[in-house]
């Protein structure tokens, strides 16, 4: 995963959380989703290339972003990060499950949708930056969620087949159906990688190096040892402990209750 997703730091991100949902301020759920946007920009970036640019996916993903901030619960022992992460992919994935059929738009998120497009040319031009939704909502005198429904769903008057390619220059490409995520295998979907890696953040370096050299490059354990310079049993050793560490990790970030996380 590159460019790597650097969190901002837990411990504030979780003050700004209490200060919102105990308090009821909305200036530090703002802040929130402000910090929190570059992981919506790289969730996003995970499904570059299928057929949909990824603007349209930051304001998909951000949605998620704020319903994530909306229905985190404080009192629960979880890093905002790890709950987000199923949120604001559940909501893409259901973007490109969605294009597959004809859809209604109402005339409300119509109306809404061109003033968001006139908004955003005229902040483009004033100062030379698309505007973000905060942006846009204070503008248009909305929420931030309608903002981002109305940009998304004006896309949706158009039909496709769900074995139709998403990239329309190349028929060998993914099909819609191939986005959706494959219940009988753990590690296939966006969002198992993610959350993957998210496991491994969390493993010391030398454990992250080993399990990379193991089972991305194929190294022996003879070739590990000498990578790292040490003995080969000690290798065994460190690798069984790092499997064993990284299965914890994965146990802690997807099984700990409500939504998969």
């Amino acid at each position: 995963m590159s460019p790597r997703y650097r969190r901002p730091d837990k411990a504030r991100t979780r003050r700004l959380l209490i200060r919102y949902h105990k308090h009821g301020d909305r200036e530090a759920r703002d802040k929130v989703i402000e910090e929190q946007m570059p992981l919506v920009e790289f969730l996003s970036r995970k499904f570059a290339g299928r057929g949909e640019p990824v603007e349209d996916l930051v304001q998909v993903a951000s949605i998620g972003l704020i319903k994530a901030v909306d229905r985190f619960d404080v009192d629960r022992n979880i890093e905002f990060s790890t709950y987000a992460t199923p949120n604001i992919l559940g909501e893409i994935k259901r973007y490109f499950r969605d294009k597959g059929w004809a859809m209604r738009v109402p005339r409300g998120l119509q109306e809404l949708r061109q003033s968001a497009k006139e908004a955003i040319r005229e902040e483009t031009v004033r100062s030379g930056r698309s505007p973000t939704i905060q942006e846009l909502s204070q503008t248009l005198e909305s929420d931030e969620e309608s903002v981002a429904e109305a940009l998304t769903l004006g896309r949706a008057y158009n039909t496709a087949s769900l074995d139709a390619p998403v990239n329309q220059d190349d028929s060998e490409s993914d099909t819609i159906v191939d986005l959706q995520p494959d219940r009988d295998s753990p590690f296939e979907g966006v969002e198992d990688r993610v959350l993957l890696q998210s496991a491994m953040d969390e493993l010391k370096e030398q454990q992250r190096q080993i399990l990379l050299l193991r089972f991305n490059e194929g190294k022996t354990q003879t070739e590990i040892a000498e990578r790292i310079g040490v003995s080969q049993m000690h290798v065994s050793r460190l690798l069984r402990r790092a499997v064993d560490d990284l299965r914890l990790e994965l146990d802690r970030v997807s099984g700990a209750g409500g939504v998969r996380e």
